[in-house]
């Protein structure tokens, strides 16, 4: 009983107050939860249970006006609100609302990863919270293709984002569920402030994932997402930056951070920027000069310099004798 009164005191921290309902053989669960700014990313690990928020729960709760968008990563679900009642299966992720009664059951061992957000932070009214809540979504959908791997990503590596990157990587998985909410109802375009939002994260996904590519310019962005030149170079005016100038920063983000590392020491400058779609060694040292104040072989070799000071420094320090004894 004892163990059982922790769960639930656990999960209410983490989730909101629950009615918990726990079989007599359920012996282990996790719950891990970083804060990303306003939103927890929460895993949670645990032998089978079924979970109730009801009414008087939520008038006795304070401070609790939470939306979860949870992905169940392994067992299977049933989750029940606003008269939808939906059975959830691995590689899907549903919505719910804390301020509305729910009922979610897991009658076999399972594994979640969750965003716990405040609707301020979602910035949806009820009503259109309402039209998403309990529908699972998978990756066979054109958004659940999007949001099912990106919500698994941010979860599993939240500890090792820092505030400021969490909060605005979480602003994509906010913008993508404001599309959900209009394509529910109908009125999502790329026309729409929420359809070019979402447009916006496949297009700045797409640049990620060929910084390589030496060729990609705005023209062959445009043509890989249908629309036109003119429309992508109006998309960025909106990030006060041109397209080539984004692709130009993350490509130099991603040379500073190779060229920090340990194993910078083996690799040619050149071949750094070779591998992140630079064709011109000069031009990058150029860019990268103007950009960070150093040429990157003396970025490189400062944080060469400081390793070594702090593996100097480390030894010094255990090497120290214990004047307290």
């Amino acid at each position: 009983m004892r163990r059982r009164a922790y769960w639930r005191e656990a999960l209410a921290m983490t989730f909101g107050s629950v009615d918990m309902a726990v079989p007599d053989e359920v012996q282990s669960g996790t719950i891990r939860a970083t804060a990303l700014g306003r939103v927890q990313a929460v895993t949670v690990e645990s032998d089978p249970q079924t979970a109730r928020r009801t009414r008087s729960l939520i008038a006795c709760s304070d401070n609790e006006d939470f939306v979860v968008v949870k992905l169940l990563s392994r067992g299977g679900a049933r989750v029940e609100q606003d008269s939808r009642d939906s059975a959830v299966h691995p590689g899907q992720l549903f919505v719910y609302d804390m301020a509305r009664p729910i009922r979610l059951s897991l009658p076999e061992p399972f594994l979640t990863k969750s965003l716990v957000l405040p609707r301020s932070v979602l910035g949806l009214g009820e009503s259109d919270v309402c039209r998403i809540t309990a529908s699972p979504l998978g990756s066979d959908t054109a958004l659940g293709g999007l949001l099912v791997p990106f919500l698994s990503r941010l979860v599993d590596t939240a500890e090792a984002c820092p505030e400021p990157v969490g909060e605005l990587v979480t602003r994509n998985v906010v913008d993508l569920l404001t599309v959900l909410a209009d394509e529910q109802q109908g009125t999502a375009t790329t026309d729409s402030p929420s359809g070019a939002r979402v447009l916006m994260t496949r297009i700045r996904a797409h640049i990620d994932a060929n910084l390589a590519d030496p060729d990609m310019s705005p023209a062959t962005i445009a043509r890989a997402h249908h629309i036109s030149v003119r429309y992508l170079h109006k998309l960025f005016e909106g990030e006060k930056i041109t397209v080539s100038r984004w692709i130009q920063r993350r490509r130099l983000e991603e040379c500073r951070r190779a060229l920090s590392r340990r194993s910078a020491a083996s690799v040619t400058v050149a071949g750094v920027a070779h591998r992140w779609g630079f064709s011109s060694p000069s031009h990058f040292s150029r860019v990268f000069r103007d950009a960070y104040g150093l040429t990157p072989a003396d970025w490189r070799n400062v944080n060469a310099s400081a390793r070594v000071a702090r593996a100097d420094r480390a030894e010094r320090e255990e090497t120290l004798p214990d004047r307290a004894a």
